[in-house]
């Protein structure tokens, strides 16, 4: 028996992509009353062409529920160094989740918790069940790869990607996908506003796990690295420690919903429509030109 094709949309990782794309040719693609669409525009052109591409059986599209998570509360910097969103986009935020209803996708995300965390959860609770593959520009993710599981990089375009299974992610880093938020806590993440362990960076903090598994197993083989290495990490520990919590996804959360009701329908005429009166034109002219 085939198993069902789910397909895990990052929804902030597109809607923000699509944003900035248009917005730096100041094309906001406003509405009757002057309000901005681009970033949904983009948002909702791309997964309607990701799933013409990629022909999933199922769908789910996860989000951010606020800046504040329990990330913050574990460190006050976490994405502290991060501007805030420009004004034109302010209104994109609930606005994409409404036209994915629209459309008729499922949304899904919780407060205190991320995108990446929703996406863990959906992961881990259905990957025996479904063959999976996730839409994103977040390279954190790669540390939910498994057998059953492809995460597809946002490249160029709505049809250009980055594909990644969890034996090309082998091949290249020379460790296991959860290995990964271990080389990250080393070197830290700018955009996150972690630093890891400070003079550390991605080659070293990726040789270390490939020679000693763990950052227990680094700290256990202390003695033997180079001076300089021994140092940086004896005067960072916690935030070694910290940097590790910080970077491992939360696949734990709870996901209210079964796999059966993210199954996909075919599109009708109306559905369409519905944008359209909604002042959606070129989403629905896309998705015509898509599907009918």
């Amino acid at each position: 028996m085939t198993k069902p094709h789910l397909l895990v949309v990052d929804g902030m990782a597109l809607l923000f992509r699509s944003f900035f794309a248009s917005a730096a040719m100041n094309q906001f693609i406003r509405m009757e009353d002057g309000t901005p669409t681009n970033g949904v525009q983009g948002f909702a052109r791309h997964v309607l062409t990701a799933q013409n591409m990629m022909k999933p059986t199922h769908m789910a599209i996860c989000w951010d529920m606020g800046m504040h998570t329990f990330r913050n509360d574990l460190f006050d910097g976490y994405k502290a160094n991060r501007p805030a969103p420009p004004e034109e986009m302010l209104p994109q935020f609930d606005m994409a989740k409404e036209v994915s209803e629209m459309i008729g996708w499922q949304n899904f995300g919780i407060k205190g918790l991320e995108a990446d965390d929703l996406i863990g959860s959906m992961i881990e609770k259905w990957k025996d069940d479904a063959n999976i593959t996730v839409i994103s520009g977040d390279k954190d993710l790669l540390q939910l790869l498994n057998p059953s599981t492809t995460i597809a990089f946002t490249k160029k375009g709505y049809t250009e990607y980055d594909v990644y299974t969890e034996s090309r992610f082998v091949e290249e880093y020379g460790i296991s996908p959860k290995q990964f938020a271990e080389v990250k806590a080393f070197m830290g993440d700018s955009s996150d506003g972690y630093p890891g362990v400070k003079g550390i960076g991605p080659k070293t903090a990726l040789q270390l796990i490939q020679a000693h598994s763990s950052i227990d197993g680094v700290l256990a083989a202390i003695d033997t690295l180079k001076p300089a290495q021994r140092t940086k990490i004896n005067d960072n520990v916690d935030m070694l420690k910290l940097s590790h919590q910080l970077a491992t996804i939360n696949c734990a959360a709870p996901i209210d919903a079964d796999l059966a009701s993210l199954q996909l329908s075919s599109y009708e005429q109306n559905t369409f429509a519905k944008l359209e009166d909604n002042g959606f034109r070129l989403i629905a002219k896309h998705a015509r030109s898509l599907y009918f």
